[in-house]
């Protein structure tokens, strides 16, 4: 492959779903979707997007699945279950999305394993933390005695956003940024591997990376819904364009 060809390359992005009841027009049935706005991002950061649902992870599926992409996007959903961490169940965690679950942690693993670039959003972030051996806040209101990160009814609240010198997230984003937020969940112990490199000011941890080479970084934010800042789609795209090259070459 020439460099020309190479600059040109449009990596393929994996992107998790939902899995649970979906109504449209006369029909209301159990459904895979994924809101528009997140393979939009990939899309204007110059990458090809592909929808992942959830399913049956017998065998080889999801290494099968991963032969196929150059990045992975874990996407914002429902609680992960707190048996993964080995807690019991908040009156507030929301009941198991199982499906979800052991599909998005065999990609994960397999994502790792190959050196596919990931990113984490929101309920993404929390997978890769209790996936690398992390706990969560199953209610953050009953740690920091508020529901800013969780107003309720589809309301975003806007946190203020500090990275940690020399990580990754500081070299795409700067110092600081606005972070639309809609989590009542949060990271508690870390994963093994994973370092802070960002928080709020209630000091809550709201993104997280693996230090070194390989890209992998979770934010607890939703950074679809800014897409007129799309730093951390072009980082993840042009780390996956990267991966895409070397696998070719």
């Amino acid at each position: 492959m020439s460099d020309s060809d190479s600059s040109e390359l449009r990596p393929v992005i994996g992107m998790t779903t939902y899995l649970q009841q979906a109504q449209t027009g006369v029909w209301d049935v159990r459904a895979s979707f994924l809101p528009q706005i997140y393979f939009a991002g990939v899309n204007l950061a110059g990458g090809i997007a592909v929808l992942l649902p959830p399913q049956p992870v017998d065998g080889d599926v999801a290494d099968r699945v991963l032969d196929r992409l150059d990045g992975l996007v874990i996407t914002g959903g429902p609680d992960v279950d707190p048996a993964r961490y080995g807690q019991k169940p908040h009156p507030k965690t929301n009941e198991p999305a199982l499906e979800r679950d052991e599909w998005e942690f065999a990609l994960l693993s397999g994502a790792l394993a190959r050196g596919i670039p990931v990113l984490g959003v929101c309920r993404g972030a929390q997978v890769l933390n209790t996936a690398l051996g992390g706990t969560l806040h199953q209610h953050l209101p009953d740690v920091i005695g508020h529901t800013h990160h969780q107003k309720g009814d589809a309301v975003f609240g806007t946190s203020d956003v500090r990275t940690v010198s020399g990580t990754r997230l500081a070299s795409l984003i700067g110092e600081s940024s606005d972070a639309q937020c809609y989590h009542h969940q949060a990271i508690d112990r870390l994963g093994e591997g994973l370092v802070v490199s960002a928080r709020d000011t209630d000091g809550v941890i709201e993104a997280v990376e693996v230090p070194g080479e390989a890209f992998v970084l979770g934010v607890q934010w939703h950074p679809e819904e800014r897409l007129d800042d799309l730093r951390l789609f072009r980082a993840v795209v042009e780390a996956a364009r990267t991966y895409a090259t070397e696998r070719v070459s």
